[in-house]
């Protein structure tokens, strides 16, 4: 090199490395292994030529010829410590050495003049999901996805990305599954080979059964080392095919654009799983290839009910006495069309669990959440409803949808409808465009006013609530204190990530929803853990999209819950995530105590070792307040949501009361 072609840079200082050592620097992004031996100073490769083994972990070790050598950690390989040479017998002739200068006592490391960056097929896979939308990946960085993870590097420092470093890939599914139930659209994940990908199954499988897009962007081995069972092979493939919509490796001979759009055309229009695998070798081939586009591929209005069918749902509503309306998570996106139906018809709404806040429990026509984690309101209306008209809601078991009632069903997925049952009338089309077409039907003689009767039944339900306060016997705070409290305090415009258990039941029976929050949580499959990651993609969403943009995100957990993703508090702290942690802590698995008890089961197993949480909090340098008395609760409550970094509010509470 002569010195015009020559970057020094500064790797540290003489007083880093004693005489005789041996150390790992980096220069740029060159792995230099810096040699202080015989007070002399030489930088050589950091890599062994044997499996680019780490010089610079190794020592500098005396032979059986009684001269001294670097000695590779790996697997014993030995060069000279001044001058790279192996002693003999080895396949390389010796390390790269490069140039060293010490100017008083700061070291520097010459290297060539950087060339230009060479475009990679990891560049044309993340241009084409930029150009798709996906603006938020959530993952690991990790030996078999660096070119990857260089390319989305890159477009963080373009600012068409962000990326969040999570500690669990696990979280990072969740995350990822909680964004796309809010936004619409898929965030994407990003692990290595193996065990990393394996992690995201669970998140990958919420996002499937719940109907959200995700994209799943896993390493792998090098495509020559495919199946005989190298470190950290598996066969991808297999492992993601029954939990994904669209899963394909991308090979040295792949259109890579081409698989990269057709993954996120697939997670969005299907709101499904789409997965790529990435062989390492793939991801640092050089390409020129146009990235992928949106345009041209999408169809830009959603499917109209026909005719036939909205006579018949006229009809239908026009002869019924008491009808009502369910609301699920389909039908999130017409909210404003929904509720100004339900005032113009008269119509008491209830909605899934999925679907709580779709029409805030402060309106009139608001029945609450119908189902095992709802209100005795929406149950009564239930019960007495002769029809009900069912909006982008599955059915679920837990929902408790009275199937010997006529129903009108409209869902734009053919399969939804009648799904686990005949419905009297399934309508394939757009829930909004059911709306306009039935528009002209309003409240008439048939019907009875509810409305009025909706107001009743609140009544009697909030005396109730009051009334089961006042069961507290110094076990811990009420659950319903909790939620009352949380109703009043939170944001209009609030977004709450609920995990599963007790705390879950509560806050879907208790908490009355206002304004325009929403509520996120793991439906069908019911995971624990689901609060706090599923906090952390809701955040990244009010980062990304503007009508988002500033909204509260509240977790709600249980102890059984925050343990399972308890160090995804320090990815908060991290990246500064405005998120309000409420946990709920009462020492036990409470929910599946209460199923062992009805089943007569003996309580078994469930009780939990914990530490304070509060205290943990603060060790991970958050906010973290722990209440004991229900009369600190407003004050406590008040304070952590008032937060504008990550805080945990931990809350005693009894397992008994919920």
């Amino acid at each position: 090199m002569t010195e015009q072609a020559i970057d020094w840079i500064s790797v540290g200082h003489t007083t880093d490395l004693p005489e005789g050592r041996v150390k790992t620097v980096t220069a740029r992004t060159t792995s230099v292994c810096l040699v202080h031996f015989d007070g002399q100073w030489a930088a050589m490769d950091n890599r062994c030529p044997h499996q680019k083994g780490p010089l610079g972990e190794g020592s500098i070790e005396t032979g059986v010829d009684g001269k001294c050598w670097i000695r590779c950690p790996w697997h014993g390989w030995d060069f000279d410590p001044l001058t790279g040479q192996p002693p003999g017998g080895h396949e390389d002739t010796g390390q790269k050495m490069f140039p060293l200068r010490i100017v008083e006592d700061e070291i520097f490391v010459g290297l060539e003049a950087e060339p230009d960056a060479v475009r990679t097929v990891s560049d044309t896979v993340v241009e084409t999901l930029s150009n798709w939308g996906i603006q938020s990946v959530f993952g690991m960085v990790g030996h078999s996805n660096l070119g990857m993870a260089e390319a989305v590097r890159l477009a963080v420092a373009r600012g068409d990305m962000r990326f969040y470093g999570i500690r669990h890939e696990g979280a990072a599914a969740l995350a990822a599954s909680a964004y796309g139930k809010l936004v619409g659209r898929p965030a994407a994940c990003l692990t290595i080979a193996g065990p990393g990908a394996t992690n995201l199954l669970t998140g990958m499988w919420d996002a499937k059964v719940d109907r959200a897009p995700i994209l799943a962007l896993t390493g792998q081995v090098q495509t020559q080392v495919f199946g005989p069972g190298a470190f950290q092979d598996i066969d991808l493939a297999s492992a993601f095919h029954a939990v994904s919509a669209f899963s394909q490796p991308l090979l040295a001979s792949s259109k890579h654009a081409e698989l990269a759009s057709l993954a996120c055309k697939t997670a969005i229009v299907e709101q499904n799983v789409a997965h790529l695998i990435l062989p390492d070798d793939t991801q640092t081939i050089p390409s020129d290839a146009a990235a992928g586009e949106p345009k041209g591929r999408m169809a830009k209005e959603p499917s109209i009910p026909n005719d036939k069918d909205i006579k018949e749902a006229k009809e239908l509503i026009s002869r019924a006495k008491r009808p009502i309306l369910i609301l699920g998570h389909g039908a999130i996106p017409y909210r404003e069309q929904l509720t100004e139906m339900a005032e113009r018809m008269g119509l008491p709404t209830l909605t899934t669990f999925k679907a709580k806040g779709v029409i805030p429990d402060s309106h009139p026509c608001a029945a609450g959440v119908l189902g095992r984690s709802g209100t005795p309101v929406a149950s009564w209306f239930m019960n007495e409803a002769d029809l009900i008209i069912a909006l982008g809601t599955s059915f679920a078991n837990h929902t408790g949808i009275e199937r010997s009632k006529p129903i009108i069903q409209v869902d734009h997925d053919p399969m939804q409808l009648g799904k686990f049952h005949a419905v009297t009338l399934p309508i394939l089309g757009d829930i909004g465009h059911f709306c306009t077409a039935v528009a002209d039907i309003s409240s008439h003689a048939n019907a009875r006013n509810q409305i009025e009767e909706l107001k009743a039944r609140w009544d009697i339900w909030r005396a109730e609530k009051i009334r089961r306060r006042s069961e507290e016997q110094g076990q811990g705070i009420h659950s319903v204190a909790i939620f009352q409290m949380l109703s009043d305090l939170a944001p209009d415009d609030a977004i709450f990530a609920v995990d599963v258990g007790n705390n879950t039941y509560s806050f879907g029976r208790y908490l009355e929803t206002k304004g325009c929050q929403r509520v996120l949580m793991s439906g069908y499959l019911g995971s624990i853990g689901y609060g706090l990651p599923a906090a952390l993609g809701a955040w990244a969403a009010t980062q990304d999209v503007p009508e988002l943009e500033g909204r509260k995100v509240i977790a709600i957990s249980g102890d059984g819950g925050f343990g399972q993703y308890a160090m995804e508090l320090t990815t908060a702290q991290k990246y500064r995530m405005n998120i309000t942690h409420i946990l709920l802590h009462n020492g036990e698995l409470g929910k599946i105590s209460k199923e062992q008890k009805a089943g007569e089961w003996s309580v078994w197993e469930t009780e939990l070792i914990n530490p304070s949480f509060a205290a943990f909090a603060r060790l991970c340098g958050t906010y973290g307040k722990k209440v004991t008395e229900v009369d600190d609760l407003e004050e406590e409550m008040r304070s952590a949501l008032n937060q504008t970094g990550p805080a945990l509010l931990e809350i005693m509470t009894d397992a008994e009361l919920v």
